[in-house]
């Protein structure tokens, strides 16, 4: 276990320390944190563990944190986004009360600090192409070069910038740039663009503005008009921590929070880029953003994983200050962990093959006791049907079986589960050779599935009966991508072809085809299961969370 996360496991990490180190010299009087998602997409599991550690610091620290959307860019934000973080940080369990934000609200005070910037000969408006403030930006050897529009006047870049207001240029004609430093070593303090012009229509603002600023000028200005005393970020923002500070020193704002980076989240078997994520949904490879193989908050919500497993992984995870790729089976532990502790049990089959027990009396049927959870007694007890004619799962049986196969084949007992042991007597096929059907015998004498006389079987099957159970669909989703580290540039090249198995003809307890709970139920045997939206009364979906077998506890000594 790494050292963060044991110090996760003691409930501290470094940016804990340092919040308890400020508080402790009264340097603040009170811990204000904030969630700033820009709403241009969906969350994923990523941003869980920013949420996780922005509101859990406040929660702990009795401080506030702040639900804040920057949306800078509205040539690609939606009001849907904006809706489904929303949904999604409530989902996850935590509240911003009456502090929801965003960086659109202070779009009148950052227009006029920034006419401040010119005054002060800290601005100017550069009449370049993109393309030509990116050559002149220089590279990390080679210094930049100033922009033959660096040393405009001030009352002719004072009127430009208005202009630029006022929509009078086309998009791309001009920018507004600080005047920092070409020659600086770290490239985002070479005259970073403060304001561009987009002619766009902004979820919030409408056609007010035609002018945005900049998601490094608006972000920490954004933090200083809140409050905030802990600007919380990822590893890639370090570099933008000097360009932060020098915002908060120049412009006059209310209040001067520092900038702290963690490791964002990296996982195998998983991409977090926006980008590949945004491309598999139009290029088709998932069916939308909650498709249930997507590391989106929403995928894992309708694939049945519970919000308490995604807080715990968060947790276990901890907080790192250097980038690390976490293995997917400790996500897959935290949420079999939680499943085990609170699904209760059904049966289903996938592969359905029919069996016919031809000493059990024809037109009879009785109700057998199945418990609900092995762990909870108070959980209860259910009824199921019992009669001539069941179905068992079709990889449950072989003809001509390896030694070491302890299933059901010719000749052979087994036990199906609460219910009897029975041995196949007899095989029937189609015109192709394919079982389609067997015929078995029971012993009376083993209701409850003990024998009497004390024989043992080597298995137990479970099992449905025929009549009385449903038909249903159910999903079975696997990891997307093959490979434990995909190439984000082609990514598609490594998505994985059984991702999604689909079994039409499963069978499932009827109790639980009527039902419209959402809750995650064990089929035992098969592994943990939810209802899909797609799920209607006469057409069960059903997808499947995550399977039984877990290799990971072997390694953390947790059971599945």
């Amino acid at each position: 276990m790494t050292t963060e996360s044991v110090a996760a496991e003691a409930g501290r990490d470094f940016i804990r320390d340092i919040v308890q180190s400020d508080l402790d010299a009264k340097r603040l009087s009170a811990i204000v944190t904030r969630f700033p998602p820009e709403p241009n997409g969906y969350l994923h599991i990523g941003h869980a563990k920013s949420i996780a550690l922005n509101f859990g610091i406040a929660q702990e620290f009795g401080g506030r944190c702040h639900l804040r959307f920057d949306d800078t860019n509205p040539t690609k934000e939606e009001q849907e986004y904006i809706d489904s973080i929303q949904a999604d940080v409530h989902w996850l369990g935590y509240d911003w009360g009456k502090y929801l934000f965003y960086a659109s609200d202070y779009f009148e005070r950052l227009y006029d600090w920034a006419e401040g910037l010119i005054r002060a000969g800290l601005a100017y408006v550069d009449d370049q192409t993109q393309e030509e403030i990116r050559i002149a930006r220089g590279t990390l050897t080679e210094p930049g070069k100033n922009s033959p529009f660096r040393d405009r006047p001030v009352e002719e870049n004072l009127d430009l910038f208005r202009r630029m207001k006022a929509g009078e240029f086309p998009n791309g004609a001009r920018v507004l740039r600080a005047k920092i430093d070409m020659a600086a070593g770290n490239i985002n303090l070479r005259d970073p663009v403060l304001y561009r012009i987009l002619h766009a229509t902004h979820p919030r603002t409408g056609d007010k503005w035609s002018i945005y600023p900049s998601y490094d000028y608006a972000h920490g200005q954004s933090d200083a008009i809140e409050g905030i005393t802990h600007s919380i970020c990822t590893l890639e923002f370090e570099d933008h921590r000097p360009l932060y500070d020098w915002f908060l020193e120049k412009l006059p704002v209310p209040s001067t929070p520092h900038q702290y980076e963690f490791a964002r989240l990296n996982l195998t078997y998983t991409l977090l880029s926006k980008r590949v994520l945004t491309q598999l949904v139009r290029d088709g490879h998932v069916a939308g953003w909650d498709d249930p193989r997507m590391p989106s908050i929403a995928g894992l919500k309708r694939r049945g994983v519970p919000p308490a497993a995604i807080r715990e992984f968060v947790k276990r995870i901890g907080v790192a200050k250097a980038n690390s790729v976490v293995d997917v089976g400790m996500l897959e532990f935290c949420i079999r962990e939680e499943l085990n502790r609170t699904s209760q049990r059904r049966m289903a089959v996938l592969r359905p093959l029919k069996v016919v027990i031809e000493n059990y009396p024809e037109g009879q049927l009785e109700e057998i006791e199945a418990i609900n959870h092995p762990d909870d007694p108070t959980a209860g007890t259910r009824r199921i049907a019992f009669g001539r004619e069941l179905y068992i799962e079709r990889d449950d049986f072989m003809e001509n079986p390896p030694k070491k196969f302890f299933r059901l084949s010719p000749g052979t007992e087994v036990r199906l589960r609460y219910a009897y042991f029975i041995r196949c007597t007899g095989i029937i096929k189609d015109a192709s050779g394919e079982v389609v059907e067997l015929r078995c015998t029971y012993d009376p004498a083993t209701k409850g599935g003990n024998a009497p006389d004390g024989r043992k079987v080597k298995a137990t099957m479970h099992w449905l009966p025929a009549a009385q159970s449903k038909p249903a669909e159910i999903r079975v989703y696997n990891q997307l991508f093959s490979k434990p580290s995909p190439d984000a540039a082609n990514f598609a090249a490594d998505i994985n072809p059984q991702s999604l198995e689909i079994w039409t003809d499963a069978r499932i307890e009827a109790a639980v085809a009527e039902s419209n709970s959402n809750e995650v139920i064990q089929f035992e045997r098969q592994g943990y299961f939810v209802r899909d939206k797609d799920s209607t009364r006469d057409h069960p979906v059903f997808n499947r969370t995550i399977g039984l077998r877990d290799t990971f506890a072997k390694e953390v000594g947790g059971k599945g």
